[in-house]
């Protein structure tokens, strides 16, 4: 992946602006991927007290779910949406990949409402610092949700409509007690780059190889590591799983083109495994036996999780890629690439990807499963969520389609919310979306 390079961002797309001179309120979103200033943070402070949140109610009255006063504005919001279609940039390290991965797409039936929206809470600002890094949204149920706000992880409660601060890594980090490999010395002013939590666990990834590791029903921090020292040592990802004999562990995806396995019941380094160009995404197999590797190469990997020998080459992305993720089936997973496409692989016969679908701005930057196999949510850079149909072939999709930067993208454990950060200077927030039912909850007493 690109390495972090502060404020040398403006090739991801111009700042817009649209003026509303009555009352004073615009509509301005900066599309890039620096981290913001102080004077910023202010100004979005400020902003949480003119822009209401939004509640599903308030959209069947014809409210925008993002509360944007499009009625007061110069343009409308469907000329809008096509001056984004037209002018965002979407970063390629292979030029003209997105162009030339088109006709390989699958076309899909769009009209689906798989989710309907429930939410957009303004109080709380979903934010991001790299680009290309977008996976800092998780849910650990329907009503519970952790990200990233500055330098704070932060818990949302949908029920209590509460936020708490669980975690503030501007300050100095440490561990509470001494284990083998661990920092106790810890970390200080962290730029956290990506994010994972499970059940109680939180891992929170630098951009200086940093790995934070906190239990959410216990004081402070378990664990802390440093992965390496290269200079370019960022955190690309984070995965959590329980290996077959039962052990917590965790997967870090380095830029220094490795994957590490930690134990956490051990709190040490079980294994590490390098390969040719840096590792931006690894993804495990439900049954804990191959593992699934993309990174700054055309081609990924599926690579035996025991040995970390490949098995065989993904041939078909044009760009370097930076999502996966396995269907609980165990036998179908997907790759993200920056060619604007999600590839859909069979782990059966992998010749060739078995659907390609296309996203409409840019790069495919996170994908998950829901935990019942029934859905795959896509997520683009910005202003696009897919979710297809996935237990039917991929064939129908519902476009969640708002404005705002996509710092992360989640179904909860059961499947009955989606969440969506979305990064804006004026209209950053937390998007909610609960899953359609064909009945009601009184259908059963009938």
């Amino acid at each position: 992946m690109s390495q972090y390079q502060g404020d040398d961002m403006d090739y991801v797309a111009d700042d817009y602006e649209m003026a509303e001179v009555d009352d004073d309120m615009y509509f301005r979103g900066r599309f890039m991927g620096d981290s913001e200033s102080d004077e910023d943070n202010d100004e979005d402070d400020h902003m949480d007290t003119r822009v209401a949140d939004t509640s599903a109610a308030d959209a069947r009255k014809g409210k925008d779910i993002q509360g944007i006063p499009w009625e007061r504005l110069s343009i409308s919001r469907e000329k809008y949406r096509q001056t984004r279609l037209e002018q965002y940039k979407n970063y390629e390290n292979i030029p003209q990949s997105g162009e030339g991965s088109e006709k390989q797409c699958k076309p899909t039936k769009k009209g689906g409402t798989h989710y309907e929206f429930w939410r957009n809470t303004r109080s709380v600002k979903s934010t991001i610092l790299h680009f290309q890094l977008r996976n800092l949204v998780w849910s650990t149920s329907k009503h519970d949700v952790y990200l990233m706000s500055h330098f704070s992880i932060v818990h949302w409660s949908s029920l209590s409509c509460k936020k708490t601060e669980v975690l503030n890594v501007a300050g100095h980090v440490a561990p509470r007690e001494k284990h083998p490999g661990s920092l106790l010395e810890g970390f200080s002013q962290t730029q956290v780059s990506t994010l994972a939590v499970r059940d109680n666990l939180l891992i929170a990834g630098g951009f200086q190889g940093e790995l934070i590791c906190k239990y959410l029903d216990r004081p402070g921090v378990s664990f802390c590591f440093r992965t390496t020292y290269d200079d370019n040592a960022i955190t690309n990802a984070v995965e959590i799983y329980d290996n077959p004999s039962g052990a917590l562990h965790f997967m870090a995806s380095n830029n220094d083109c490795g994957v590490r396995d930690f134990d956490m019941e051990r709190f040490q380094l079980s294994k590490h495994i390098t390969f040719p160009w840096p590792v931006n995404h690894t993804s495990l197999s439900p049954d804990g036996k191959l593992l699934v590797i993309v990174g700054d190469n055309l081609d990924g990997k599926l690579v035996d999780s025991q040995t970390g020998k490949t098995i065989t080459s993904l041939c078909g992305h044009l760009d370097y890629s930076f999502a996966s993720a396995w269907h609980p089936d165990g036998r179908i997973f997907a790759t993200g690439n920056q060619d604007k496409t999600c590839r859909i692989w069979d782990a059966r016969n992998l010749s060739k990807s078995v659907s390609v679908l296309k996203g409409n701005l840019g790069a495919i930057r996170s994908i998950r499963f829901s935990s019942d196999g029934q859905f795959m949510a896509m997520a683009e850079p910005a202003d696009f969520v897919h979710v297809y149909d996935a237990k039917n072939g991929f064939e129908k999709e519902q476009e969640i389609d708002f404005f705002g930067e996509i710092s992360g993208v989640s179904f909860s454990p059961d499947t009955e919310s989606l969440f969506i950060g979305v990064w804006d200077r004026t209209y950053g927030s937390l998007l909610q979306y609960n899953r359609c039912r064909n009945y009601g909850y009184l259908d059963s007493l009938l």
